[in-house]
């Protein structure tokens, strides 16, 4: 009787056949060999067959990714952008403002907003949050995809990373484009007859609150003269640009107003900024973790049409070795600073304030021409100042005026011009009663109840 296993067909090999039948090379015997045990064992040949069958579905299926990737890019094209960019907060106000009736997830944004009277009110806009968002622009679909980077941070200001990727029809790839200039108009149309406060937000630029409204230069008001010329000096700067490149000479000019507090030089440089329609970039050198390199490249990337503005340069370095009271040092040097107006060069003018109440306490090599070309004093109100002020608060009172002048003249003490403002506020309507109390003036610290 036979045993099972005879029926199985032998999977021995004839090794003369596979000489005979091949060509005599390594590839024709080993061919030959393969011929014999696909042929000799049914199991194996079956076991290969799956292999390659599995094999061309794989192939199929990396074809399948393959094609569908190139025909996605042949037909839509993405448009990504960054949450540090600045195209980033345009795209996010023009979305507050386009219908998303569709989006079933939304974002708050917070605004604060102040009226030309002072007054602040609060607007609260829905924007799409995180998740994918389908708009109609210009009659073409756009996808948007809105997206935070994990757990990442920006440390500057706590926000999460972001990114924004906006997908359409690749024909319709000149909407990008469109869309993005809407959004900068948008937002320029915003800022329309107001002055932008920029501060520095790690290594860049950021506007600080929302765009105030120009003030306008006749509301300050220093001693006779001093605006006017100051004034003519930057609008001479302003418009000799070739004749400072033909020369090579850098293009900057720096301003220092110096004296008392309350005199009104920051004021002046507001309203100075809403006469020139420029914005204001304010630097605080004492910021904790203001480094060289920080300082160096914010003074050399600063926004178009702005003033650089340096409040209160003398606190910053009392001394040129610094050192720590308040457990934290600046990690900005002296010689950081210098060499960071010296280095301000741009393709467009730059105009740099600085202001201190004690000039004494400025170092000589800061008030080298190149670094400080025009020095002004902004002193305490004199006649004039205080004549002009009481009729702007009264206009037509001119006896009046003549009458607190000299009562003010008699006090025999320096006043403000910040003083003589609270006092005219407070009695808004009533000459007679700011007359009566001019005495009060003798006190700085002075509160009216």
């Amino acid at each position: 009787m036979e045993s099972p296993a005879s029926n199985n067909p032998s999977p021995s090999l004839d090794l003369e056949k596979v000489s005979k039948e091949s060509d005599g090379s390594i590839s024709g015997m080993a061919k030959g060999v393969f011929d014999q045990v696909m042929q000799g064992n049914p199991y194996f040949a079956a076991g290969g067959g799956l292999m390659l069958l599995g094999s061309a579905l794989a192939l199929t299926r990396s074809g399948m990714i393959r094609a569908s990737g190139l025909l996605y890019r042949q037909l839509v094209v993405d448009l990504e952008i960054p949450s540090k960019d600045k195209s980033y907060l345009w795209f996010l106000e023009w979305m507050a403002k386009h219908p998303h009736r569709s989006s079933r997830h939304l974002s708050v944004e917070t605004k604060f907003v102040q009226h030309d009277n002072g007054a602040t009110s609060t607007n609260f806009s829905l924007v799409p949050g995180p998740g994918n968002h389908l708009i109609r622009y210009k009659g073409a679909f756009i996808l948007i995809k809105r997206e935070r980077s994990g757990k990442m941070i920006d440390m500057t200001n706590g926000a999460p990373f972001e990114t924004v990727t906006l997908t359409t029809l690749y024909r319709d790839r000149k909407l990008f484009s469109d869309l993005l200039t809407e959004a900068k108009n948008l937002a320029v149309k915003s800022k329309d007859g107001k002055t932008v406060v920029y501060t520095s937000w790690g290594p860049e630029w950021r506007p600080f609150g929302q765009p105030k409204a120009k003030r306008l230069l006749p509301s300050v008001i220093l001693d006779r003269g001093i605006k006017e010329a100051i004034l003519k000096d930057v609008k001479e700067f302003m418009s000799n640009g070739k004749w400072y490149f033909e020369r090579g000479i850098p293009y900057r000019r720096g301003y220092l107003l110096y004296g008392p507090p309350g005199s009104g030089k920051t004021s002046f440089i507001q309203a100075l900024a809403g006469e020139l329609d420029y914005n204001i970039c304010i630097m605080n050198l004492s910021e904790a973790n203001l480094t060289d390199d920080r300082l160096n490249h914010l003074m050399n990337n600063i926004p178009e049409r702005s003033i650089l503005l340096l409040e209160d340069v003398d606190a910053a370095f009392n001394q040129r070795n610094q050192s720590s009271e308040k457990g934290f040092q600046s990690g900005v040097t002296f010689s950081g600073l210098l060499n960071a107006l010296d280095g301000v060069a741009s393709s467009e003018e730059t105009i740099t304030f600085m202001t201190t109440n004690h000039p004494e306490r400025l170092d000589p090599a800061i008030l080298r021409p190149g670094r400080i070309d025009y020095k002004v004093f902004v002193g305490n109100a004199t006649p004039f100042q205080m004549e002009q002020m009481f009729l702007k608060f009264y206009p037509g009172e001119k006896e009046k005026c003549k009458d607190f002048v000299k009562h003010a003249a008699n006090l025999n003490v320096e006043v403000s011009t910040a003083q003589l403002q609270g006092l005219f506020v407070f009695f808004k309507d009533d000459p007679d009663s700011a007359i009566k109390m001019v005495d009060t003036l003798k006190s700085p610290n002075h509160v009216f109840q």
